[in-house]
C-alpha cells in the first residue's frame, strides 16, 4: 500500500471516531448506548473541542459514547430520536463558545461565519442551543436524566444580563429544564456523575458532587453558604445584581469555595463549590486520549474555520490569574494554571507531526495566556486563602512563582522534536509579565532571556498583545495594568528586532465602549495610536458577556466592589462616537471626528491628530 492510500484510509476509518449515527454505532456491536451528547459544533475530535474533550473522557471511563453535532432542531426532531435513549443520561453543550458571541456582532447583527461549522454556516445552530436542546429532549425522554455544561451553561448559571435580549434572566437551569448543570471543565466532575448513576443513584440525588450547580424546592442551610439576593431581588433592583457579583467571583476563585444559593421563583438554584484544581498528571491523562485531531469524515473536503486555526497547535496549559473585566476564562476555567507535563506536550507534538498535512509548523504553543505555563503560588497555604479574581492586579502578587525558565524549556524541547521546523506562538502574551522587575534576579533574566526567544523565533512577522485602552480609569476597570507598561514591552520588542535585524510588527488590541471609558478617552487613545503609527487593525466594540465584571457594570451601573456608578456608553450613537477614533486615519472619518471634537470642546485633540 502506497503512502497516498495509506493517507487517505487515515482519514476516512469512521471507526476512529466516536459514532455520530446508529450505523456507525451497530458497526461497534453496540446494542444500546451509556451517553449521547449533542452538542452546537460539528464534530472534530481534537481536544481543543469541548464536546470531543468530553466524549472521550467519557469513553476513558469505559463507557459507550456517541455524538450528535449540531442536530436539526427545526424538524420532527429525527436527529433528537436517532440513537434512540441512552442508559445514563443525555449531555448538551452549546458549542466551544457561547452560541450569543459565536453568531452576533456587539452590534447584534448576524456574524458572516460561523467557525465552528462546515462551510462556514450560520444556520446550522439555534440561539442559546443548551436551552433548546434540552427542552426537545426533555418533551421526548422526560424520564432520561439531561447534563448540560460547556461555557453557555457555565456562564449562566445564576441570573445574568443578557446582551442580546436586554434582559435580566434566571438561572439557565431554569428555561432548559436540565436536570443538572456542569460548570467548568467537566472531566472530574463525569467521574463521580457516571460513577454515582452506574451504582443506581438517581440524578435528583446527587446534590453534592462539586461543580455541579441544580434546582430544589428546598434546602438545608450549610454553615459557610453564602445566600444571594433572589432572582426576582434583582429583577426589581439592578444594584442587588451587582451586589451578587463579588460573592459570586469570590468563590469561583477560591481553593475552598462556600456553595452559592438563589432563590429562583418557588425554586433555589444552588452552586456547588468547584472542584480543586486538576493535577498534571490528570490534564496529561485527559490530552492523551486517542484523539484523531481531525474532523468526522463526514465532513469530507469541508472547510471548518475553527479547525483550519487550531489544527497544528498544542494547548500547554489551562486557567488564567489575569482576572481581565471583560474576560469569562476565569469564570469558566478558574485562575489556577494547571500545566501539562513536558513528556505530554512532546507526545502531542510527536502526534502532529505524523498527520498528513503537517508541513513542519507548530501554529501555537500556548494557553488562555501564553506565558503563564508553569506559574503558580510560591506558598500554596496563602493561595488557599486569596480571594482576589487577579493575580497581577493592581499589582503581580508577591507569591506568585512568575519564572518564564520552564516554558523556555517547553519551546526548545518542541523545537528540537524531529519533524518540527518551527512553532510559533499565537495565544495572547501578558506582557506585564515581562517587563516586571522581579526581586529574584534569575525570573528577571528568565524574563528577558524569553522576550528574546519568542521575538526572535515564535513570531510569524506580527505579534497580537492587548493593552486594551490608554485611559488610566479604564484600564483600573478593566483590571488591566497602566498603558506606560505597553510602552516598555514595545521599547524592548523594538530593540530586539532591529538587533537581530528584523521587521515584526506589533499588532495591539483595544477595545472602545467599555464601561469607565468615555469619547475623550477614545480621542485621546487615537492620538496616542497616531504617535506609535498605529493604524490599528485589532479592534473590538465592548459586547457584554454574562458573569463578567464588566457586563454587570454595563447592566447595573454599579461597580459591584464599590457600588459607585460607573459611566458606560449604550447608546448606538455612544458606542459609534466611540468607536469612530479607531478609525482616524480614514478620510470617511475625518469631518466627522473633527466635529466631534468640536462638541467636546477639544480643539487641542484636533490639532494633534491631523495637525490643522
Amino acid at each position: 500500500m502506497d503512502q497516498e492510500q495509506r493517507n487517505r484510509n487515515y482519514l476516512t476509518d469512521w471507526t476512529r471516531w466516536l459514532p455520530t449515527t446508529q450505523k456507525e454505532v451497530e458497526g461497534r456491536g453496540w446494542d444500546v448506548l451509556d451517553v449521547i451528547l449533542f452538542t452546537g459544533d460539528a464534530y472534530v475530535d481534537h481536544p481543543a473541542f469541548g464536546a470531543a474533550v468530553i466524549g472521550r473522557n467519557l469513553e476513558a471511563l469505559g463507557l459507550k459514547v456517541a455524538i450528535v453535532p449540531q442536530p436539526n432542531w427545526r424538524d420532527d426532531g429525527r436527529d433528537f430520536k436517532k440513537l434512540g435513549k441512552p442508559r445514563l443520561f443525555f449531555a448538551v453543550s452549546a458549542g466551544a463558545m457561547d452560541s450569543m458571541i459565536n453568531k452576533y456582532t456587539a452590534n447584534k447583527r448576524l456574524r458572516s461565519e460561523d467557525a465552528y461549522t462546515p462551510e462556514g454556516r450560520i444556520d446550522r445552530r439555534p440561539d442559546y442551543p443548551s436551552i433548546v436542546y434540552s427542552n426537545i429532549l426533555k418533551q421526548l425522554y422526560p424520564d432520561v436524566p439531561v447534563v448540560i455544561g460547556g461555557i453557555e451553561a457555565s456562564l449562566r448559571r445564576l441570573s445574568h444580563y443578557d446582551y442580546w435580549q436586554d434582559q435580566l434572566k434566571p438561572s439557565i437551569l431554569v428555561p432548559s429544564q436540565a436536570d443538572i448543570l456542569v460548570y467548568g471543565a467537566g472531566e472530574q466532575v463525569l467521574v463521580r456523575l457516571t460513577s454515582a448513576l452506574q451504582n443506581g443513584a438517581k440524578i435528583s440525588e446527587l446534590t453534592s458532587i462539586p461543580q455541579t450547580a441544580f434546582l430544589q424546592k428546598e434546602f438545608e442551610k450549610k454553615d459557610g453558604d453564602r445566600i444571594l439576593f433572589s432572582y426576582e431581588d434583582c429583577l426589581n433592583d439592578k444594584k442587588k445584581q451587582a451586589q451578587n457579583f463579588k460573592p459570586i467571583e469570590e468563590e469561583s476563585n477560591k481553593k475552598k469555595a462556600r456553595r452559592l444559593i438563589q432563590a429562583t421563583g418557588n425554586e433555589y438554584v444552588i452552586v456547588n463549590p468547584p472542584f480543586p484544581p486538576m493535577t498534571t498528571e490528570e490534564l496529561d491523562a485527559c490530552y492523551d486520549l486517542p484523539y484523531t485531531r481531525l474532523p468526522h469524515p463526514k465532513y469530507k473536503d469541508k472547510r471548518i474555520p475553527a479547525y483550519e486555526m487550531i489544527r497544528h497547535s498544542v494547548n500547554i496549559h489551562r486557567g488564567c490569574f489575569g482576572g481581565c473585566a471583560f474576560c469569562t476564562i476565569s469564570a469558566h476555567q478558574g485562575k489556577f494554571i494547571i500545566s501539562r507535563s513536558k513528556e505530554s506536550i512532546l507526545k502531542e507534538v510527536k502526534a502532529i507531526v505524523k498527520m498528513p498535512d503537517f508541513k513542519g509548523y507548530i501554529s501555537d504553543l500556548g494557553g488562555p495566556s501564553a506565558n503563564m505555563y508553569g506559574m503558580r503560588g510560591i506558598n500554596e497555604n496563602l493561595c488557599g486563602k486569596c480571594k482576589k479574581p487577579s493575580c497581577i492586579f493592581p499589582a503581580i502578587c508577591s507569591n506568585l512563582n512568575a519564572d518564564h525558565r520552564p516554558l523556555l524549556e517547553i519551546y526548545q524541547a518542541v523545537d528540537q522534536a524531529p519533524g518540527v521546523k518551527k512553532s510559533f506562538i499565537g495565544s495572547g502574551i501578558r506582557y506585564d509579565l515581562l517587563v516586571h522587575s522581579y526581586e529574584n534576579g534569575e525570573w528577571n533574566k528568565a524574563a528577558r532571556d524569553y522576550m528574546q526567544e519568542l521575538i526572535r523565533n515564535h513570531v510569524s512577522g506580527r505579534l497580537k498583545v492587548a493593552p486594551e485602552h490608554t485611559s488610566l480609569a479604564t484600564l483600573r476597570c478593566m483590571r488591566k495594568p497602566e498603558f506606560d507598561t505597553f510602552y516598555r514591552f514595545k521599547k524592548i520588542f523594538d530593540q530586539i528586532n532591529k538587533a537581530a535585524g528584523l521587521r515584526q510588527q506589533l499588532i495591539p488590541y483595544f477595545i472602545s465602549s467599555h464601561p469607565a471609558s468615555t469619547e475623550i478617552d477614545m480621542a485621546e487613545l487615537a492620538v496616542i495610536a497616531k504617535s506609535l503609527n498605529f493604524q490599528l487593525e485589532q479592534i473590538q466594540d465592548f459586547t457584554p458577556t454574562p458573569m463578567t465584571l464588566s457586563t454587570e457594570i454595563f447592566y447595573s451601573g454599579y461597580h459591584p466592589y464599590t457600588l459607585e456608578p460607573v459611566f458606560t456608553a449604550k447608546t448606538p450613537e455612544e458606542k459609534l462616537n466611540q468607536r469612530q477614533y479607531f478609525f482616524w486615519y480614514l478620510k470617511e472619518y475625518k469631518q466627522q471626528i473633527i466635529r466631534s471634537l468640536h462638541r467636546l470642546k477639544r480643539p487641542d485633540l484636533i490639532q494633534k491628530l491631523y495637525s490643522c
